[in-house]
């Protein structure tokens, strides 16, 4: 049974019965199709009003997009030290920024310290113009430990990057999943909590190849058109990007993805707490898990045909699991399985 990533899982049906419907006929190109502009209205209503919105196909070209709209070659832009535009894009960010400096903040659980940002970006400002000018804080929600800000903590940190003038983009590879954790709505998550820029996770979410820049603060929008043509993300048919998020929006099929992920990331991690020497790295609040465990046991348990991912330094034995919109729940009876026959094999030694 894979735990490895909300990567590795499948297409849903409906996504998929989407972009074959968009396959019907010819359409105008470049978005201008009635696709696109419809799913674009989809967005409009989601987040109580007027956004500007740019599909792509891949969360590192949702981030450069929101990212080199925000922040000048001379800019920087603070994150948590453990945020994917750090360490999993491969200087990316930098690359489409023409050159900005991503600087790393430290913060338990995934979660950016307050303090820590309001005195880095304060040092910056005074050390002008020989500094890099602080420009955008991004916020990663879910965060890379699989954990979520709450909309008080994501407020007070808008709060802090506007007062030093500074934008505020929100990596959401796993907005769905922090969304439904948090019972909140898309607006209440995003615009109404201080943020510019999102970054619109699909498809960790069901989808094929589907992202989408959503951008509240449309002054600073005015240019990002040429900026996605730039990074080769205005496809020529845009219908077979967008559908996507016309069938993950339709009848909130989304958040009862992101539900169901969440709903079986708890049972796993349940199950996984009952095999002796198996230890929590951080709360489970959306659908990932990181414990820390012996190599024998995580040896018994790939024998078993359960699979994840190895995480942090080697010799540390952390490991990462992960639930999908589509994990069954014989995933858990497998893992079920695997961890009762560990516990039998262990009172037997």
């Amino acid at each position: 049974m894979d735990f490895q990533s909300d990567n590795t899982s499948g297409v849903a049906p409906q996504v998929m019965e989407a972009i074959l419907n968009a396959n019907h006929e010819s359409a105008p190109s470049y978005g201008q199709d009635a696709v696109t502009q419809a799913a674009k209205q989809k967005f409009n209503q989601l987040f109580e009003r007027e956004v500007d919105v740019f599909f792509t196909a891949t969360g590192t070209a949702a981030n450069g997009l929101a990212l080199a709209t925000l922040c000048p070659p001379y800019g920087v832009i603070f994150a948590h030290e453990e945020a994917h535009i750090i360490t999993d894009e491969a200087n990316a960010i930098e690359g489409f920024t023409a050159g900005a400096k991503i600087v790393p903040l430290s913060g338990k659980q995934g979660k950016i310290d307050p303090e820590g940002l309001d005195q880095r970006v304060q040092a910056w400002k005074n050390h002008r113009p020989h500094a890099p000018l602080p420009a955008v804080l991004s916020v990663t929600q879910v965060t890379e430990a699989g954990t979520v800000y709450t909309i008080d903590e994501i407020k007070i940190l808008s709060q802090i990057a506007k007062t030093h003038g500074l934008y505020v983009h929100m990596d959401g590879a796993r907005f769905a999943n922090a969304l439904v954790s948090l019972g909140e709505t898309p607006a209440a998550m995003t615009w109404k909590a201080g943020i510019d820029v999102l970054s619109f996770g699909g498809t960790k979410n069901g989808a094929l190849a589907a992202e989408a820049v959503v951008f509240f603060n449309r002054d600073v929008s005015k240019n990002a058109d040429y900026m996605h043509k730039r990074m080769g993300q205005l496809f020529s048919k845009m219908r077979f990007f967008s559908s996507q998020f016309l069938a993950l929006l339709q009848e909130d099929l989304w958040l009862r993805h992101a539900s169901s992920a969440n709903q079986i990331a708890t049972q796993a991690a349940e199950v996984l707490q009952r095999c002796i020497g198996v230890k929590l790295l951080y709360p489970v609040e959306a659908n990932e898990i990181f414990v820390r465990m012996s190599e024998r046991l995580s040896s018994h348990l790939r024998a078993h045909g359960i699979a994840f991912y190895d995480w942090g330094l080697p010799g540390e034995n952390h490991y990462r699991f992960v639930t999908s919109f589509n994990t069954h729940s014989l995933a858990i009876e497998s893992l079920k399985i695997a961890c009762k026959a560990n516990l039998e094999t262990s009172q037997s030694v």
